[in-house]
C-alpha cells in the first residue's frame, strides 16, 4: 500500500509555535495519564487523542526515530482513505518527515509500545487546503494507530556523519569513557553488502583512547551501554575518507569515499580510573565490588595481590596460593603510594589491575622484595582483590 506524504503544514513549522503549550506531541505535564476510552487535546494544537488500548513500559519515541505502526485513516463520516491493515503489512517511517500526515507524527511521540489510539487531526495537521486522494480539502481526519515498535535513531556528531540505530538496548546507564577497555563485536560492509572488516567470534578488545579501525567506531562506542547492539551508517569523513583502505586480513579493499554500514555490539567494558589524576596510577576494574562504599583514607584494609614488573617478573604475592593476605591502614604510608591510593578507591570484593609509575612505586632506588629485586625506576603491575575493609 502506498501512502502519500501529508500536504498540510510542514512539521518544522510546528516546532516553536505559540499554539502548543509544550513541545510538539507532548501532553500537558500536569495532566494525568489517559484512561481507556478517554479523549484529550494535545496542548492547544487541536489534535485530539483517544486511548483505545494501553501500551507497555513508559518510553515514547522522538522525532528522528523510526517507528513501525499499523493505522487506518478515515474521514469523520467513517469513509476509509488509507490503511496498512488491508494487506496486513505495517508501515515503518521516520518521525518528523510527515510521511503520512504531519499531525500523526506529533501524536505518535506521545505513544508507548503496543498502545492503540484514535487521533483526530484538524486540517492544518492533516492534509490542509489541498487535501489528497479520498480526502476533500480542509477535512478533519482520524487515524486509528497502533504503535508496534520503534528504533531509536541518534545523529552522533550532529552533522549526519554517523547515524546510530539502536537495535537492542543495553544494560544499566554506564557508558565507557576514553580510558576504558572495551570488548566489541562488529561487521563492516559497503553499500552493496560487501563485508570489508569483521571481528572474531570472541570479539575484539582495545582501549577506547587508542581507537580501532576508523574514528566512527570509537565515537559510537562511548555513546553505548553494555550489551547494546546498533547499526551505524558512517559517512567517509568518519571512515577512510578519500584514501580508502587496501585489502587486508583476507578482506577486500575499501574504495575512496565509501559510506560504510556497521553492525556493532558493545559486549562489555572494564572501567579504567586515573587514580592519582596525573596518569601515573591507573586502575582497571576486572570485577565490580559490592555496594557503593569504598575504603577511603584511614580504613583498615585486607587485600590479596600478585605484583610483577613490565617484563612479567613476579616480585611479590600476598594472599594467593594459600599465602597470608596483606593488612594495612590506608594513608599511613605502610605500602607504596600507588597501591595505597588505589586501595582507598576499592569496594569490598572488587578485583582490579593496577599500573603504577615509579613515582608512586619504589622510585629510583633498588627494592628487594619477597620473590625478586625491583630495579630502579620500574613500572609496576598489581592484580589486587579487596577482601575486606573497616572504615
Amino acid at each position: 500500500m502506498e501512502v502519500e506524504k501529508g500536504k498540510g503544514t510542514d512539521v518544522s513549522d510546528v516546532q516553536g509555535e505559540d499554539d502548543l503549550d509544550e513541545e510538539p506531541g507532548e501532553e500537558i505535564e500536569s495532566a494525568p495519564p489517559l484512561k481507556v476510552g478517554e479523549e484529550r487535546e494535545l496542548g492547544n494544537s487541536g489534535i485530539k487523542k483517544k486511548l483505545l488500548n494501553n501500551g507497555i513500559h513508559w518510553e515514547t519515541p522522538e522525532f528522528g526515530d523510526e517507528v513501525t505502526v499499523h493505522f487506518v485513516g478515515t474521514l469523520l463520516n467513517g469513509i476509509k482513505f488509507c490503511s496498512t491493515r488491508d494487506n496486513g503489512e505495517p508501515m515503518t517511517f521516520k518521525l518528523g518527515e510527515g510521511k503520512v500526515a504531519k499531525g500523526l507524527d506529533n501524536g505518535i511521540t506521545t505513544m508507548k509500545k503496543g498502545e492503540r489510539v484514535l487521533f483526530t487531526l484538524p486540517p492544518d495537521f492533516g492534509y490542509g487546503a489541498e487535501g489528497r486522494d479520498g480526502v476533500p480539502p480542509d477535512s478533519i481526519v482520524q487515524f486509528d494507530v497502533e504503535l508496534l515498535s520503534w528504533i531509536t535513531v541518534v545523529d552522533i556528531c550532529k552533522d549526519g556523519g554517523i547515524i546510530k540505530k539502536i537495535m537492542e538496548k543495553g544494560e544499566r546507564n554506564e557508558r565507557p569513557s576514553d580510558l576504558d577497555e572495551v570488548l566489541v563485536k562488529y561487521q563492516v560492509a559497503l553499500a552493496d553488502g560487501t563485508i570489508v572488516a569483521k571481528a572474531s567470534e570472541e570479539g575484539y578488545e582495545f582501549y577506547v583512547k587508542d581507537g580501532h579501525l576508523f574514528p566512527a567506531l570509537t565515537k559510537a562506542i562511548v555513546t553505548m551501554k553494555r550489551g547494546e547492539k546498533v547499526k551505524l551508517i558512517v559517512q567517509p569523513k568518519y571512515a577512510f575518507g578519500d584514501k580508502g583502505k587496501e585489502a587486508t586480513d583476507g578482506f577486500p579493499s575499501i574504495p575512496p569515499n565509501s559510506v560504510l554500514n556497521v553492525e556493532l555490539e558493545l559486549v562489555s567494558f572494564k572501567p579504567v580510573i586515573d587514580v592519582t589524576g596525573d596518569s601515573k596510577v591507573f586502575k582497571k576494574i576486572l570485577k565490580e565490588g559490592e555496594g557503593a562504599l569504598v575504603a577511603n583514607e584511614g580504613a583498615a584494609v585486607t587485600i590479596s595481590y600478585i605484583a610483577w614488573l613490565e617484563d612479567g617478573t613476579v616480585f611479590e604475592r600476598k594472599g594467593v596460593d594459600g599465602g597470608q593476605p596483606l593488612e594495612f591502614i590506608t594513608d599511613e604510608e605502610q605500602v607504596i603510594p600507588g597501591l595505597d591510593r588505589a586501595a582507598a578507591t576499592m569496594k569490598k570484593g572488587e578485583q582490579a589491575l593496577l599500573t603504577v609509575s615509579p613515582e608512586y612505586g619504589f622510585g629510583s632506588v633498588v627494592a628487594e622484595r619477597d620473590l625478586a629485586v625491583v630495579p630502579p625506576s620500574s613500572n609496576l603491575v598489581y592484580e589486587v582483590e579487596m577482601l575486606d575493609f573497616v572504615k
